[in-house]
């Protein structure tokens, strides 16, 4: 009777003894791990849901934010590089501010001065605007008019896709000529080429002689490309009716600083010149408003560092609580396989053996759950692309980062299980019912 008892527990012996894994991790490990995953295949997918959704959440997440992050820097780029606004300053009126341009501070003749008397600046381009109403036959719409030099195409770094920029010639003697954008053109004349075509601006007939690169929304969200230009010249004596003592005056300048040179120390040079040039003394404030557009660029960038960051964080609650339903699971499979582990130390396996097995099982439960959620991640950032016109910037290092997290979630939360089942005793796990 004994020797028929003993057989089938020598035999299962055996088999323990031949899956028991010796030393450190071993391939023999990660099979066994995955027998024993498979075994419970229901729960362990359930357990893994936990890490699907954490890794899969952070590479959304952080694709959603890079891709935010990525679209403020090209709105802020569209606008131009090394660039500094220059605005009127405002005037009081009965103790009451009146707001920025109320007040005609800025002239043709501190543009010129500025690119003139300061080496840091390339260029230093003056602008007028208006809105306008343009009309070509029976088409019209609302549209903004810029008075503008020759030189706001370099400081804006904009480029003519088709026909020709003004010529000298053209700017002195207030040519009825006009540059036009790509939304005005595509509103006007749809698929027909507009150069040489003649369209009215406020009455006034202006022939288009080229048509402006696409630049896309501004910062503000304001469609840059519905635009036209025209010479400064033109624009003040026959759009926008600069006369009087405003004949010299402009809305604004965009100031464009050499490449490498310090945005800051342009900043201050230009304050300098404008308060000597406006005769201001020490106690005036200053009558004209300085917009370093590298500050904004800066700011608007660490707004979106910290939401892609702030996104991760929020996601990776669910590589957290994925752990912990981890850990569950491996302390409830310690009690079910409580006779395996002392069948495992009675035909010599040690306490470490056990330990890296078990710890092996909950790494290898993470991994799997890391991968598939990588897979979800990506093709959720796809998808969100594709049909709700987010922007969004699959970054490599975000997937990397989620998958050694997985893993590093797999060891602290599964190392508790493993040390337990480790230190079991073999007598009385062999008793355990």
């Amino acid at each position: 009777m004994t020797a028929i008892l003993a057989e089938p527990v020598a035999a299962q012996a055996g088999a323990f003894r031949a899956a028991a894994p010796k030393g450190a991790f071993s391939l023999d490990s990660l099979l066994v791990a995955l027998k024993a995953l498979r075994v419970n295949a229901l729960r362990s997918a359930l357990t893994m849901l936990g890490i699907i959704i954490g890794v899969g959440a952070v590479i959304v997440m952080v694709s959603i934010g890079s891709g935010a992050h990525q679209r403020v820097a090209e709105q802020i780029r569209s606008l131009g590089a090394n660039l500094i606004i220059l605005l009127p300053g405002a005037v009081t009126s009965g103790g009451a501010r009146l707001g920025t341009g109320t007040r005609p501070t800025l002239t043709e003749e501190d543009a010129a001065a500025i690119a003139r008397e300061l080496p840091i600046i390339e260029v230093a381009a003056p602008i007028v605007r208006g809105q306008v109403q343009v009309v070509f036959g029976n088409q019209n719409w609302s549209s903004w008019a810029l008075g503008v030099t020759l030189d706001y195409l370099t400081a804006r770094e904009w480029d003519i896709t088709e026909g020709r920029l003004f010529t000298p010639e053209e700017m002195s003697a207030a040519a009825k000529v006009t540059l036009v954008g790509r939304t005005v053109a595509e509103k006007l004349f749809g698929d027909t080429d507009p150069i040489g075509q003649v369209i009215r601006v406020r009455h006034v007939p202006f022939t288009i002689i080229g048509v402006l690169d696409k630049k896309g929304q501004s910062t503000q969200g304001a469609d840059q490309d519905d635009v036209l230009l025209t010479p400064m010249t033109t624009a003040k004596r026959r759009l926008l009716g600069f006369s009087g003592t405003r004949a010299r005056a402009v809305g604004s300048v965009m100031v464009k600083v050499v490449e490498g040179e310090s945005m800051k120390d342009a900043e201050e040079q230009i304050r300098d010149l404008l308060r000597q040039r406006h005769k201001l003394q020490a106690r005036d404030e200053d009558d004209v408003n300085i917009r370093n557009l590298a500050d904004i660029m800066e700011t608007r960038e660490a707004s979106s560092r910290i939401l892609s960051l702030l996104l991760a964080a929020v996601a990776s609650v669910s590589l957290i609580v994925g752990g912990i339903g981890i850990m569950n699971i491996m302390l409830v499979s310690v009690t079910e396989r409580t006779r395996e582990i002392g069948l495992r130390m009675a035909v010599g396996a040690r306490g470490r053996d056990i330990l890296v097995q078990f710890l092996v099982e909950a790494v290898t439960l993470s991994l799997i759950g890391g991968t598939v959620g990588i897979v979800l991640g990506v093709g959720g950032s796809i998808a969100i692309a594709a049909f709700a016109g987010w922007p969004t910037l699959i970054q490599p290092w975000a997937i990397v980062v989620a998958f050694l997290f997985s893993g590093a979630v797999g060891v602290f939360f599964g190392f508790y299980p493993a040390k337990k089942a480790s230190r079991l005793d073999p007598i009385e796990a062999l008793r355990f019912e």
